[in-house]
């Protein structure tokens, strides 16, 4: 029995407080290929502390989220800027029914196999009839050109100093008292960039609704695999251009060392939890073309010792060095020092973990974060700055970043 109506699954989906849509947009040639487009339903209360999710794993099926600001319980770190999101650091719940979606639309119920034809039913007769009023405010910046200028200098100055040697730094992009349609601005999100880690995501009242090409940490079986990114330009939609493209960035020295950077900061999280000579560089500047970028992508993997814990391995790597910089911790000091809006679960990551205590987890990127609540619209873009960047590159990355996002919601509201 098929049913490819993405539209009605995620509506039907959308009548629990929580749910997790998990979608690869069927992205051929990601080594290790992207998400399983699994679907998790639940009304049952999640978990939200690090004891109670440790004594649930390897019981059931989780799906959940570890925000950004989970570092503060596991560093001597803290975070005092502004959120207007307010996703909890942590958040898993036990779905009562898991669905996996081929790319044909075809559905396979995972938890609550014997109910199948009841759920599909239910899907096919599902109300799609919008209550929601799309408003957008004006997307506005928390930071003008001139602020984040200063703000780089300083920045690059830590790094004459030798504090850090790379450093990710982010921007929020905003818009108050608006409401949209979560549903409506995912599916014309994956149109536009249909990435290999894209999630639709609902935690009551706040939603995630991301883009992300980035796996921050999966395990199979005893293997653990990481790909950070660092390494951006414009891809462009022929061949031959693009080809052009792709050889400037992989020849460029600038992105080759901030790649390298986070690679050998990756080799030392995962060596954290890896059997003694286990880690690996499986693939080193990998170039991938996605819809309107192309990516610097390297896979670094490990075989995970016996005596720790999956939720200790996860945190051992957490957050991902790309959006963090090196050395890791003094990074984060100073990012919560220039950064102006609290990260919440931009740059964490949002995934799933199986009862036989395998997982699979994004880097929260390229995504909106909407609190439906307070009608609060915001996402945040960044970029690495090391000693031979340059504001002007830097600053116009972040735009490029922004821009297929405010694109989206723009065409949405329109429409």
């Amino acid at each position: 029995m098929n049913f490819p109506n993405l539209h009605q699954l995620l509506f039907w989906a959308n009548q629990y407080p929580y749910f997790c849509f998990l979608n690869s947009n069927d992205f051929k040639g990601y080594l290790h290929d992207g998400f399983k487009n699994y679907l998790a339903v639940s009304n049952n209360a999640p978990i939200t502390k690090l004891p109670e999710l440790k004594s649930k794993i390897g019981k059931k099926w989780l799906f959940g989220h570890f925000g950004y600001d989970l570092k503060n319980q596991i560093e001597h770190l803290s975070s005092q800027n502004p959120d207007q999101i307010q996703f909890d650091d942590l958040t898993f719940f036990e779905p009562e029914i898991v669905l996996e979606v081929s790319s044909d639309g075809s559905l396979k119920t995972i938890i609550n196999t014997s109910k199948k034809v009841q759920i599909i039913e239910e899907i096919a007769n599902i109300n799609t009839f919008s209550t929601y009023t799309n408003h957008l405010n004006p997307i506005q910046s928390k930071l003008s050109k001139k602020e984040y200028f200063q703000k780089f200098e300083q920045i690059r100055k830590h790094i004459e100093q030798g504090d850090v040697y790379e450093l990710n730094f982010c921007q929020e992009f905003f818009a108050h008292n608006s409401t949209i349609n979560p549903i409506e601005i995912y599916l014309s999100l994956c149109q536009l960039s249909p990435m290999p880690f894209s999630t639709l995501y609902k935690n009551k009242h706040k939603y995630l609704i991301c883009a992300s090409p980035e796996r921050f940490l999966k395990k199979v079986k005893d293997k653990l695999i990481s790909q950070p990114i660092k390494g951006t330009n414009k891809s462009y939609p022929t061949i031959e251009e693009n080809k052009i493209q792709q050889e400037q960035l992989k020849n460029s020295e600038k992105e080759r060392a901030e790649n390298m950077m986070i690679v050998d900061l990756v080799r030392n999280d995962l060596a954290k939890s890896a059997q003694t000579g286990s880690v690996s560089v499986e693939e080193l500047f990998g170039i991938y073309k996605m819809n309107q970028v192309n990516q610097m992508i390297s896979t670094i993997s490990a075989k995970k010792r016996n005596d720790i814990s999956i939720i200790d391995v996860i945190l051992n790597a957490f957050p991902m060095g790309s959006m963090t910089g090196a050395p890791k911790i003094e990074a984060m000091k100073l990012i919560e020092h220039y950064e102006i809006s609290k990260r919440g679960l931009y740059a964490g990551t949002v995934g799933y973990i199986t009862p036989n205590q395998d997982f699979d987890f994004n880097v929260v990127i390229r995504s909106i974060l909407y609190n439906q609540k307070n009608k609060y619209i915001s996402f945040q873009v960044g970029g690495a700055i090391t000693y031979d960047a340059n504001a002007e590159d830097e600053y116009n990355e972040c735009l490029l970043k922004a821009e297929s996002i405010i694109k989206i919601l723009n065409n949405v509201i329109q429409n």
